[in-house]
This record gives structure tokens, sequence and C-alpha cells, in this order.
């Protein structure tokens, strides 16, 4: 992979909280809507549901502002290629993956891009991280194990959802390395449809390219394909022009959060005393993350 196309510095830093802000809302939204996603695979198969739902973000993009792509260069190209191969490894090793394991288990290991993020960056990008990132990549981890797991064992399909995880955590790390604000939209769209199109090519297997076979499903489709895919891939990715990817990944990981509080506000679902220390922990890891000096949140490593 170039990683080496244009200049970046180590550290990326803004004295804004917007792109934390928006991060946040953008996992808010992830959150919230989850249960929205299982209706709709009650309904249609995975990967068909994958192709509408990416397939619609990324042409909707493209239409909104055609010129974004053509100021991509053939290494831009490339690289958004590369991430929708990435984001597209970890949604079919999660699509396989959940017929093998508990949602729970499955939830829990998808959210370890977390702890994989940090190594990813220091294996492939020679980044040095800081004692103070460890420390709130581990509260974000323990704080996802209580409000995941009641029980674990390793399988197959626990398996297969670390490699979910890898892929993630590596989308995330070269998202923030190659991605910039004028990058930001054409890379969106790109790897955006990239992933529609590896769905696209699985769901040949299991009937085709089915469509939403009711108006909830076409309405709850259409609208996670706008609001959830294409706004918000295209804000994750300006976000992470700004911020470094362990601090992005600790904020992904209240999505679980998002969805707990969403699930008691909206369906009634109880939380139990593990979930609200789990959500608590995460929250810890998000404080001590921001609290962290930004100029030294990720360091280059003295290796070359």
């Amino acid at each position: 992979m170039d990683t080496n196309s244009r200049t970046q510095p180590a550290v990326k830093s803004v004295n804004s909280a917007l792109p934390v802000g928006l991060l946040l809302a953008v996992t808010a939204v992830w959150g919230a809507t989850f249960v929205m996603v299982q209706d709709v695979v009650q309904e249609m198969p995975v990967f068909a549901f994958l192709f509408w739902r990416f397939g619609i973000a990324g042409l909707a993009l493209a239409l909104l502002r055609p010129t974004a792509l053509t100021r991509l260069n053939s290494t831009d190209l490339k690289h958004g290629v590369l991430l929708g191969l990435m984001l597209a490894a970890g949604y079919t090793a999660q699509t396989i993956g959940l017929k093998h394991t508990s949602a729970t288990v499955a939830g829990f290991i998808t959210g370890m891009f977390v702890v994989f993020t940090p190594l990813v960056a220091a294996v492939a990008l020679k980044k040095r991280i800081t004692s103070t990132t460890w420390f709130a990549v581990g509260l974000a981890t323990v704080g996802l194990a209580l409000m995941s797991l009641d029980g674990f064992s390793i399988g197959f399909g626990e398996l297969i959802m670390l490699v979910c995880a890898l892929a993630f955590a590596a989308q995330l790390v070269f998202l923030g390395e190659w991605t910039s604000t004028e990058r930001a939209y054409g890379l969106t769209v790109v790897q955006l449809l990239v992933v529609a199109a590896v769905a696209g090519f699985a769901s040949l297997f299991d009937g085709g390219p089915e469509l939403p076979q009711t108006t909830n499903a076409w309405i709850a489709t259409i609208f996670l394909a706008l609001v959830a895919t294409a706004a918000a891939y295209l804000i994750q990715a300006w976000a992470q022009a700004h911020i470094t990817p362990t601090r992005a990944a600790i904020i992904l990981t209240m999505e679980p959060v998002f969805a707990g509080i969403f699930g008691v506000a909206l369906a009634g679902n109880e939380i139990t005393l593990r979930m609200a220390a789990g959500g608590l922990l995460i929250l810890a890891a998000m404080y001590v993350i921001e609290l962290a000096p930004k100029s030294v949140e990720i360091e280059p490593s003295p290796h070359p």
C-alpha cells in the first residue's frame, strides 16, 4: 500500500470539538438504527440489503457532487477501492460470524476494533501509541465486555468476528492516513460503491440482489442508505482528516451505549447494572482520550 502519496503529519489535531461532536452524532445514529437494521434483514437477505443500502448511498453522493470523483487522482482512487474492500470484508465477516455465534458476543468482538486500531497503526504505519491511549483502549474494552458478554468461548464464529474487527480497524487506520478535507467526499463515494459491488456479487450466491418487498422495508433501506450510510460515512471521512484513528475508534465504541439508551427509551428494554457500568467505562475512556494531549496521542515510531 502506498502510504506516502501525500505529506501528512504524524498527528492530526484541531482545537475545535466539531469533528468529535459529529463523529459522536454518527455513532448515535448507528446505535439508534440498530433495531431498524435487524428488522430489515428479517425481510430480505443480508447481502441484498447491503447492496441496496451502500449502492443507493454511493449513487446519491455521486449524483449530488459528481465533480468529487474527478478530483481524485489514480492513487486516491486506489485508496478508495482498498478502503471499500476493507469495509466490505468487515461486513462480510460480520454477516458470516452472526450465523455461528450470538449477537451479544458478535457485538463485543466487533467492538474489539478499538484494540486492533492502535495495533494496526503501530505495525502498518510504524506509529508508537502512548500509555494514556492504551489505558483508554483498555477501559473501552472492559466496558464493551460488561455491556455485551455473558459467557464466552472461542469457535469458528468468534474467529470470523475477529476478522471483522480487524477489517474495521484497518479501514479506520488507513482512512485516517489517506483522507483529507478535500478528498473526504470522493473517497467516501468510491468506498461505498465498492462495498455495494462486493455485496451484489455475494448476493448472487443467495438469490441475487433482491428488492425490498414491503413499503416499510423500502423506507428503512432508503433511510439507512441516505442517513446512516451516505451522511454517516462522509462525516467519518471528514472527521478523520482531523483526529487520529485510535481516538475515532474510542468514540465509535459509544455505539452500543447509544443502542442501549435508545432501546430503553423507544423499546422499553431493561438496563442492567452491568450495562450501566460498561457504559460508564466507555464514557470514561472517551474522557481520558479527550483530556490526553493530542500532540502525543500517537507518536511516530523511532524505528524506520
